[in-house]
């Protein structure tokens, strides 16, 4: 067997191809029962979505515990690299979504889906309704509503 690559710096094509593979396999139904059996028996989501990525750094011909410490250090070796921390952000955002999935069931996580999409809903119409008022009175209801 080859030997796992375990040092400098993933690159950002291994990175893309991480964040792609899994965001396929963590819209699988094998997958979303695989994280959800592992709350049911009491373990951590996000345990699970660990050995998830692990697994795709195996694939990768990638040692795992370089993987997730390159992972840990994407923010400054790619700062300025907008394209791919969108897609880093969008990643994690992925993960934190399979560990709700699992932990709140179908329909809590629907629920809470649809809230969001709501609150996102009225936050567009407060938006909207502001940009009739001149630029310092938008300022101060801002800054007002920061303050809460």
């Amino acid at each position: 067997m080859a030997s796992l690559q375990s040092s400098g710096m993933l690159t950002k094509e291994q990175m893309v191809y991480l964040f792609d593979r899994f965001d396929y396999l963590t819209s699988q139904s094998d997958v979303k029962k695989r994280i959800s059996d592992a709350v049911e028996d009491k373990q951590e989501a996000v345990a699970v979505t660990t050995a998830i990525q692990e697994e795709i750094f195996l694939e990768m011909g990638i040692d795992p515990g370089f993987g997730i410490g390159c992972l840990g250090k994407l923010n400054s070796a790619f700062e300025n690299d907008k394209e791919l921390m969108i897609g880093f952000y969008k990643f994690l955002a992925k993960e934190e979504m399979a560990c709700e999935e699992a932990e709140l069931g179908p329909d809590g996580f629907e629920q809470k889906m649809e809230a969001q999409r709501q609150l996102h809903e009225e936050q567009l119409e407060m938006l909207k309704y502001m940009r009739k008022f001149p630029l310092d009175d938008q300022s101060a209801i801002l800054k007002k509503v920061n303050r809460k």
